[in-house]
């Protein structure tokens, strides 16, 4: 009888394991078993300042120190591999990252590729040619404007040692922005339980160069990339650049390539397709 996989789950930038609630039981519907992440700073541990909270004290946000402060790329990954560790005594393990979380499965993956049995980047940064943030910089990103959240940026990243987004704001231009890089398709109140479910702080720390995939360890995992086809922030031109980049790193292990319609967060908030896409893996 075969041994079903856990899917552990892996969010991205100002989320949390909370994120994945509906998707998660919909896999339990499946009968499929997933364990979702909340890495350093996050879920429980987050800081949400009393700043934050209604009525807001913006010049008070702009300063108040955040948990996350000095959290790394190498802690994130050190969370998930204790995770993997403890999952792997059930079986299988498949690696789910989403957007930011691209970025932490790929450092798993290059130190402990034992631990995991498939990866899959949903919409995800996979940094194969260049560091996560040169790619702000390509062709693939020219639509890309990180400058339109700047009405919902709270304090300055340097000194705070963190990036503070509030994302409570009734600036109009900030939702717009928002609603345009994550969530165009869904309904207004879709939009806005997600936002609120957004911790206002991220930690600054993205990787380097030797942050990418590693053929020797990262590039001897099977790989799934799933495609969003409406994604605004993370467009799906440079969403097939970097399966182009790491097919090319690994040309004898290319990434399965799977495609849902939608954009950055329509999967997580009508979970059913993903899920069914991701219980299919389980038989791979």
């Amino acid at each position: 009888m075969q041994t079903l996989p856990t899917f552990v789950l892996v969010h991205g930038a100002f989320a949390n394991s909370f994120s994945f609630a509906p998707l998660q039981a919909e896999l339990a519907l499946l009968g499929q078993r997933s364990a979702a992440v909340d890495l350093p700073g996050h879920g429980f541990e987050a800081t949400f300042p009393a700043a934050y909270q209604a009525p807001q004290d913006l010049g008070a946000l702009a300063v108040e120190p955040g948990g996350i402060k000095g959290v790394t790329l190498a802690d994130n990954a050190a969370r998930v591999i204790d995770v993997l560790e403890r999952a792997r005594r059930n079986g299988p393990t498949v690696l789910v990252g989403h957007s930011r979380g691209g970025v932490t499965v790929t450092a798993v993956g290059n130190q402990r590729p034992d631990l995991v049995d498939r990866i899959v980047y949903v919409s995800a940064w996979c940094p194969v040619d260049l560091p996560v943030g040169d790619y702000y910089a390509e062709p693939e990103m020219a639509d890309v404007d990180p400058a339109a959240f700047a009405p919902a940026v709270a304090g300055n990243p340097v000194e705070l040692g963190l990036i503070r987004t509030n994302f409570r704001t009734a600036d109009p231009d900030a939702l717009a922005a928002f609603r345009h890089a994550f969530a165009a398709d869904l309904t207004d109140d879709e939009f806005r339980t997600f936002l609120n479910t957004f911790q206002p702080d991220e930690n600054l720390d993205v990787g380097t160069s030797a942050d990418r995939a590693q053929a020797a360890a990262w590039g001897r995992i099977p790989r799934t990339y799933v495609r969003l086809t409406a994604d605004a922030s993370l467009p799906p031109a440079v969403q097939d650049r970097m399966i182009r980049e790491a097919d090319a790193l690994t040309p004898d292990n290319p990434f399965d390539v799977r495609t849902l319609e939608g954009s950055h967060l329509r999967w997580l908030a009508r979970p059913k397709p993903a899920a069914e896409l991701l219980a299919s893996l389980a038989e791979l």
